[in-house]
């Protein structure tokens, strides 16, 4: 078979002959000869593949300098780097979801109807952190309240006072009130005042003749609203709920190794030995990045939150945790057996943990 011209190319490859163009143009894909007098593009028919290729990829929302790089590899690598940009888009669309969630519950709960049909719910609380067994100091802060729940999980020279001011920046909602409708304005101002005091004393503390390294921290909050909490998350701390018997992680880990597992490029079974686990893609401070997750969230009477540092799951399995939250009715006692179970598995970190048992406010007062 001859070479193809551009109309029955782009026929063949259904691609449009402008976008051939632009494709040959940028080197993506080159015509087999061009017509010195016309300056007719013509197309062998062996390029029909690519061309096909490069129009699903562009079906996909792949950009034009990845499409180049796929189509530059052989197939196993290009399934595989297909497959990297798919997670990356479904872990971006996840997020996006999420605030979408988090604004129609915001403007639902804003209706008047809706909020007068919403019982008030309230928990018992309780906070525990510690050192561990390893670590020479605790650079975890844990904080429980009435309407607060906080675990913030320092790192670098001075994370242990980052920590501390991240969570010192919410206490205030423990008291201020939160005009009707206007959540979401309030958790915006809370993670803005708690991202300024981070960077305040990972710039105020440095010792004299010190260094100036790379310090921050996490931050995972909850603020009761009398309906459900209202989640604030940046990092690797992690929110569990036990709800019926059941145990589901309700957070998402801003790491690399995540982000790995979210574009298919190593299992849940690898990251958990991953030598970059620790590795933060999002954090509050000078060396972190990125905007937290907000969403509101539905409680029920019966369920139990756990917020904990990442030293509890990198020690205690999944089923241990679950076990204690479901077995130990007093969340003082529930903690205490968690950050015990943490050390008993060798105290490699600094662990923290804050449960609240959720109850409707005529049972929290009987």
């Amino acid at each position: 078979m001859g070479l193809l011209t551009i109309g029955a190319f782009a026929k063949a490859s259904r691609l449009s002959p402008k976008a051939l163009r632009l494709y040959g143009d940028l080197g993506l894909l080159i015509p087999a000869r061009v017509d010195p007098v016309t300056g007719y593009r013509l197309y062998a028919p062996e390029q029909l593949d690519q061309a096909r290729l490069v129009a699903w990829l562009r079906r996909l929302g792949m950009p034009l300098a990845r499409i180049r790089h796929v189509c530059s590899l052989e197939p196993g690598a290009a399934a595989r780097e297909v497959r990297a940009f798919w997670g990356r888009v479904e872990a971006d669309t996840a997020a996006r979801r999420d605030l979408a969630a988090f604004l129609i519950d915001h403007l639902t709960w804003k209706d008047p109807a809706m909020s007068a049909a919403v019982k008030p719910l309230g928990i018992r609380y309780a906070a525990l952190s510690d050192r561990g067994l390893v670590r020479g100091s605790n650079q975890d802060t844990a904080y429980a309240g009435s309407r607060l729940l906080a675990v913030a999980d320092g790192y670098g020279s001075r994370g242990a006072s980052a920590s501390a001011a991240a969570v010192d920046a919410l206490k205030h909602l423990e008291t201020d009130g939160i005009p009707a409708g206007d959540l979401l304005n309030v958790l915006q101002d809370a993670v803005e005042r708690a991202r300024s005091a981070v960077h305040g004393v990972t710039a105020d503390d440095v010792p004299p003749g010190g260094t100036d390294d790379e310090a921050g921290t996490t931050l995972t909050a909850m603020l009761w609203t009398g309906a459900g909490p209202a989640l604030v998350h940046i990092g690797d701390s992690r929110v569990h709920l036990l709800r019926e018997g059941e145990l589901f992680q309700i957070t998402h880990d801003h790491t690399v190794v995540q982000a790995m597992v979210d574009e298919g490029r190593i299992s849940p079974e690898e990251a958990a030995s991953h030598p970059q686990r620790s590795l933060l893609l999002r954090a509050l401070g000078p060396g972190g990045d990125g905007v937290p997750d907000l969403r509101l969230h539905e409680a029920r009477p019966g369920d139990r939150y756990l917020l904990c540092s990442d030293g509890l799951p990198a020690a205690v399995a999944v089923a241990e945790i679950h076990r204690v939250l479901a077995g130990t009715a007093d969340p003082e006692q529930a903690v205490r057996e968690l950050v015990a179970l943490a050390n008993a598995s060798g105290g490699p970190d600094n662990v923290s943990c804050v449960i609240a048992h959720v109850m409707e406010i005529q049972e929290q007062q009987e």
